[in-house]
Parts: structure tokens; C-alpha cells; sequence
């Protein structure tokens, strides 16, 4: 059971969501965000590598690739650029990434579509695994943009686990923000982890969870065939939930004490409320298994540089409204309204 009953009083600049008529279930609204295929538009991506983490003895240093789509050089430094980070499993060819991209890129930003450690086929170029606490890499790829290109104004936008990081490293910077992180937005973002590690045990949500194991264990099985002296494969027999993966694996390798410790130290909920930046958190009451606090809800409320919007219904990383074509709206509510909140604060 979520652990509220109601969704939060809705601000009154902002349209609300209404859902396509035969999507107002979370569950079909998740899963015909995530199998509706999206029109890409985007000029080919320059790859860029960026080290987060130096080699140490005898392992190799840690590299995220990013696929960077820059405006015309003569004014990029001044252009809005966005960085969008993918959620569990995801890539920076996810669906929402590409949705988000080609707004972006239309309205005239620069976007950065950011694979997290591991992802987006780059296995080889770490020795580590990645988790929900990770907001260093997301950190350390917008000051190397930052410093590389000169740019004057930088957006984060994270969905469910990259949620999470983008609020978390927002949480952390707290005063210490540098100036050209101009917002940050969270969609259907994971910031209680144990709530919601606990939610996709639940029978309704098992589909998604084997989902996500699968993805996950064949993803080990890959690193310790790559990086035998590191992993082993042995320890990923018979897991079957969330949080059986996280006690055994994700803690073993990433320095936590337990799936607990971990959940509570990553979680971008203890720190929400540190956050000094125009930040956008999207949530729907309906979410299959995103659950959010009491707690977090009220840390939410009081922090006047976080706007709040959740939604009756919207599933998890999709709300779908009626597209209007002659307008140009597809229908995909949160990219526009990630969109406007940019731009506003741009």
C-alpha cells in the first residue's frame, strides 16, 4: 500500500496531466510508454568520453560515454544544454532520452544523452558496477562539459534511477551549486529506494521486476566474465527479487554494509531538502511502484526551490495525453513540461 492517500495540492501555473482516454491505468500507461516507438530527428551525436573515476593499481580507470548534439559552434557556450541521464537498465537510446532529446534539440539546446557506468555498451571501460548513488559521475560529467566547452547554463534531467542521481547531486552541492547548474528535473524519480525496491516485490509488479533482474544478472554475468578477478558469478544464483540483488551483489561490490545501508545512503530523499536550485520533481499517484514517504513529501513541500507535480495517474516515465497534431504536441506531458521548466530558468 502507498504510504499516502491523496496526491499533492497542484500549482496553479502549471497545466495539468489528463491521460489519453484508454490509458488512465498506471500499468498501461507505463507499458505504452516504454513499447511506443519514438520519431528521432537528431543530427548524429558526437561521442564524448569523460573519466570519473582514475585507474588504481593495477585496474583501469572508469569512463562514461555521453552522445553530445551541440548548436553551431559560433554561440553554443551561450545555448541551455541539457543532460539526461536514463534509469535502471536504461541507455542513452532509452525512449524518454530520445523523446526528450529532439525537444530539446528543436527548442535550440544543447543536449548530452549521459550513459551511467556500465551502460550503453561500455562494460569494458570499468571495473565496477553502477548504482542509485552514483550522482558523482553525473557531477563530474557536468564540470568536465562545463570546463571544456565554457558553457553558461546547464539543465539536468534524470528519469526514475537517473531521477534519483540528478536530485541527489543537487542535494549534495546544496550552497556549494556552481552557477551555470541553472535546474534540475526529476521524472518519476526513485527517491525512496527501499520503498520502492520493496514495491516491485509486490504480485502486481513482479513483471517489471523479472525485467529488471534479468537485465541486471546478465549484466553481472558479462562483468565477471570480463573482470574475472573482481566478480563472481557464483554469488547471483538464485536471486529473485530487487532487493535480493542489492543484499548480494550491488553491497558486496559498492562498499555498503547491507541492501538497507545502501538504500538509505543513496537515496536522494536525505538530501532533498539541502537542494538550492530550480528543481522540477514529476511524479504520478498511480505509479506501479515508485512509493514516496511521508517524509520526502514534506521535505518536498517546504523547499521553496522544488516545484512538485504528481499527477492522479501517469504510470511510471510516460504520461501520455492526447496528442494535438496541429499544434505540434505529441502528447509526451512531462518532456513538455521538462521543456518549459528549462527553458524558464535558462
Amino acid at each position: 500500500m502507498k504510504p499516502y492517500l491523496e496526491c499533492a495540492p497542484w500549482p496553479e501555473s502549471y497545466p495539468r496531466f489528463v491521460p489519453r482516454r484508454i490509458l488512465t491505468n498506471g500499468h498501461l500507461q507505463t507499458i505504452a510508454g516504454n513499447l511506443l516507438s519514438r520519431p528521432d530527428h537528431l543530427p548524429p551525436p558526437e561521442e564524448q568520453f569523460v573519466e570519473v573515476s582514475p585507474a588504481h593499481g593495477s585496474q583501469i580507470s572508469t569512463q562514461i560515454r555521453c552522445e553530445c548534439h551541440w548548436q553551431p559552434q559560433e554561440d553554443r557556450a551561450l545555448r541551455p544544454t541539457a543532460i539526461i541521464v536514463h534509469g535502471l537498465e536504461g541507455s542513452s537510446r532509452s525512449q524518454y532520452v530520445t523523446g526528450n532529446a529532439n525537444k530539446l534539440w528543436q527548442a535550440g539546446c544543447n543536449v548530452v544523452r549521459m550513459n551511467m557506468r556500465n551502460c550503453g555498451g561500455t562494460e569494458r571501460l570499468t571495473p565496477t558496477l553502477y548504482h542509485s548513488g552514483m550522482s558523482t559521475d553525473v557531477g563530474k560529467v557536468m564540470l568536465f562539459l562545463i570546463e571544456k566547452y565554457a558553457l553558461q547554463s546547464i539543465s539536468l534531467i534524470g528519469y526514475s534511477m537517473g531521477g534519483n542521481l540528478v536530485l541527489k547531486l543537487a542535494g549534495d552541492l546544496a550552497t556549494n551549486t556552481p552557477s551555470q547548474l541553472r535546474s534540475v528535473i526529476g521524472v518519476s524519480p526513485a527517491m525512496d529506494l527501499d520503498l520502492s525496491a520493496d514495491a516491485l516485490h509486490e504480485w502486481q509488479n513482479r513483471l517489471y521486476e523479472r525485467r529488471f533482474l534479468r537485465a541486471l544478472l546478465r549484466r553481472f554475468r558479462r562483468k565477471a566474465l570480463l573482470f574475472p578477478r573482481a566478480f563472481d558469478p557464483r554469488v547471483a544464483t538464485g536471486i529473485h527479487s530487487l532487493r535480493q540483488f542489492d543484499e548480494r551483489i550491488t553491497a558486496l561490490y559498492s562498499g555498503f554494509l547491507s541492501a538497507d545501508d545502501y538504500y538509505t545512503r543513496a537515496a536522494s530523499a536525505r538530501v532533498i531538502d539541502q537542494i538550492n536550485v530550480p528543481t522540477l520533481v514529476i511524479h504520478a499517484c498511480d505509479d506501479p511502484f515508485i512509493r514516496v514517504s511521508t517524509d520526502t513529501r514534506e521535505k518536498l513541500a517546504v523547499n521553496p526551490q522544488i516545484t512538485f507535480l504528481e499527477s492522479l495517474h501517469g504510470g511510471h516515465c510516460a504520461f501520455l495525453a492526447e496528442p494535438n497534431h496541429q499544434s505540434g504536441n505529441d502528447g509526451y506531458w512531462a518532456e513538455h513540461t521538462a521543456l518549459r521548466f528549462l527553458l524558464g530558468h535558462a
